[in-house]
């Protein structure tokens, strides 16, 4: 995993390297094993290979900040991770045989052997044993047509010095980052939004449409946009080429909706276990130690249980980087209603592994807030993300370098409540009533919900959604906190997707791409990186991905119980409590009560304080209100508390100076 970024003046105008070096180093904790730069007058077609202060030894070249002879009008910058060949042979910028192509590249092929054997066949020669190699001489082979064979997660960047093209690419789901500027006279891109920031003759102001969605509908990395004005994100499964000035986006991959059928029910479950088996073995490929996160939730248990019969059994690991036992990080709280241990000793007394806790406190996480909110870069949906950083942080404290996670399950299992909605709702729809009502049974036999929040969930489906978007305005429903003249102004329906034939999938795949899964990934990638480590998620296999949309939605919801295709694969596999577990929790944190309690005095300030009251996106009385009768126990909106709090603190760090100006003072470049 790394850190990657350059600039492309196309007026001819001359890069300053300094400028460079200081963005590159704002992402040294993506990549501290090494560094370096790519300087080219894309006029004359020159290069020149630059090295900085971690470059590895035994490069020679000529120091980034030095002065250069000839001016350079693209600069690309690196910071290394290294995890497949730790040698030198792994530094990049890395180019082709004749110095025409180079590429820098953040991310995982995971099936890197199996291309580099069918590049060998066809005459291509390898002077290293990376990934990245295999990107350059598939791109060679096969244009930018080469990304539908990799299997795997990546952002990356190859400048095409022959055709004086860039090549730009974001894995199918978009499980690493790629952000840029574009104003036609300039491109820049970068892993991390910081690093944009301080681009030569940017000013850095927020987006408020993207402030309003996040605020007024809870939704993060929704579209292409940022919180940040003319700062942009290419969406998964796009690529961006930039030539003759112009910024040409295309996108590369969707999934289809193409229906699985098979004649037998075991089949289903067979065959998604044969994915994810080969799935999380080719996640096992590594050169550096490895683990996984376990919450004790079906997810995660089920990624251990598996990676551990391959890591033992099947051997297919160098035992060196996993131990004696396979090692799994936990967060965990005393409070017993945010407390999984007793699921995660279950997992545990199965697979001998070794168990990691680490218990989040307030107190902790209010001196932390800053730090993490820098790391995050904008604003984000929870507290829970600072279970996921306490787990990241006690990962790499242990040793571990490359850590197994489960996300994405529960946005194409229906691992979310509204998802019976969707599913019972079609019933309903098509007048099926004795079906609805046994599953109705079903789902209130296993889940403590109320009749009428049930059928208000079903009634909200079938509403359309500029209804709903109406009602709200109407009756500000949950968002009476919210200023008028904003709420009026910004806030924006988005259509339902309609790809599927059935209500449920057509739910999944707006949470898949859209709604959920796009802000999780985004906390996974700089959670994980703020500690220097790789995290690998098996159930995103794009194959994976893929079949699981392809199946009936009985697959996935059946006689009250989700991801039961998932359930019936790990038959035998899991300890059966936790096969048949209905109740979720995850790396949650008890928000709710810390709002009330050790955090209530820092938020109460801050609501009061001038510059929250001067934003212009809040109704200040009634915020205050709202606050007070949360804290009074009358209701429970920690959610929307947060995004307050949130969207305060990173105005403060990141618009208004605070913060992240204090934190380029600090940096030594």
């Amino acid at each position: 995993m790394c850190g990657i970024l350059g600039t492309w003046h196309f007026d001819g105008e001359q890069l300053d390297l300094i400028k460079t070096h200081r963005m590159t180093t704002l992402l040294q904790h993506r990549g501290p094993d090494d560094e370096g730069y790519l300087c080219v007058n894309t006029k004359s077609g020159r290069w020149e290979a630059r090295r900085g202060n971690d470059t590895v030894p035994g490069l020679r070249m000529p120091w980034v900040e030095e002065e250069v002879k000839h001016p350079y009008n693209m600069a690309l910058g690196f910071r290394r991770l290294s995890i497949i060949d730790l040698s030198s042979a792994g530094h990049q910028p890395m180019s082709n045989e004749d110095g025409s192509l180079w590429i820098v590249f953040n991310g995982e092929i995971y099936n890197y052997l199996e291309i580099r054997k069918e590049l060998a066949t066809l005459g291509h020669h390898f002077i290293s044993e990376t990934d990245t190699e295999i990107i350059i001489h598939a791109y060679e082979e096969w244009g930018t047509d080469c990304v539908k064979r990799f299997n795997g997660m990546w952002a990356f960047v190859i400048v095409d010095l022959r055709a004086n093209r860039m090549f730009c690419c974001r894995d199918r789901v978009g499980v690493k980052p790629f952000y840029y500027i574009y104003d036609r006279k300039r491109f820049c891109f970068a892993s991390e939004i910081k690093a944009l920031l301080e681009a030569d003759h940017f000013s850095v102001e927020p987006n408020d449409q993207t402030i309003a969605d996040y605020l007024l509908l809870g939704l993060l990395d929704h579209t292409n946009q940022t919180f940040f004005k003319n700062i942009f994100q290419l969406r998964p499964g796009e690529y961006l080429l930039l030539e003759n000035n112009r910024v040409i986006i295309q996108s590369y991959w969707d999934i289809d909706g193409k229906e699985t059928r098979f004649a037998k029910e075991s089949e289903y479950s067979e065959r998604f276990y044969e994915l994810l088996e080969d799935s999380i073995r080719l996640r096992l490929r590594s050169d550096v130690p490895i683990g996984s996160c376990l919450s004790g939730g079906l997810d995660s248990s089920s990624i251990v249980c598996l990676a551990n019969k391959l890591m033992f059994d099947g051997q297919i690991i160098d035992p060196r980087l996993v131990g004696q036992r396979q090692k799994t990080f936990s967060s965990c709280f005393e409070d017993l209603a945010y407390d999984e241990r007793k699921f995660i000793e279950l997992v545990i007394d199965q697979t001998r592994a070794e168990k990691n806790y680490v218990f989040p406190q307030a107190k902790d996480f209010y001196e932390e807030m800053t730090k993490l909110i820098w790391h995050q870069d904008e604003p984000f949906g929870s507290t829970s993300i600072y279970a996921q950083w306490d787990v990241m942080r006690l990962s790499k404290e242990r040793g571990v370098t490359v850590l197994l996670d489960g996300q994405g399950v529960d946005e194409m299992l229906a691992g979310y409540t509204p998802s019976f909605y969707h599913f019972l709702a079609q019933f309903l729809a098509s007048g099926q009533l004795l079906r609805l009502m046994k599953e109705i049974k079903a789902f209130r036999d296993r889940q403590d919900i109320a009749l009428s929040r049930l059928f208000k969930g079903i009634l909200g489906v079938l509403l359309p959604s500029w209804g709903r978007v109406g009602a709200q305005k109407m009756t500000k429903t949950g968002t009476a906190w919210a200023d008028k003249t904003f709420q009026n102004h910004w806030l924006r329906p988005f259509p339902r997707v309609n790809k599927f034939e059935d209500a449920l999938n057509n739910y999944l795949y707006q949470a898949f791409r859209f709604v959920a899964l796009p802000g999780l990934l985004h906390y996974e990638d700089r959670n994980s990186m703020a500690f220097s480590l790789e995290t690998r998620l098996p159930f995103l296999d794009y194959r994976l991905v893929e079949y699981l949309f392809g199946l009936p939605p009985g697959q996935k919801i059946k006689d009250g119980f989700n991801k039961v295709v998932l359930r019936n694969a790990m038959k035998g596999i899991l300890p059966e409590a936790i096969r048949k577990r209905t109740d979720k929790i995850g790396f949650a944190t008890p928000e709710d009560i810390w709002f009330r309690t050790v955090l209530k005095k820092p938020i109460h300030e801050m609501i009061h304080s001038e510059s929250f009251a001067e934003r212009g996106y809040f109704n200040i009385e009634k915020v205050k209100k709202a606050f007070d009768q949360h804290c009074q126990g009358k209701t429970n909106i920690h959610f929307t508390i947060w995004r307050w709090v949130n969207l305060e603190m990173w105005l403060r760090a990141f618009i208004d100076g605070g913060h992240f100006r204090k934190e380029l003072k600090n940096i030594q470049v």
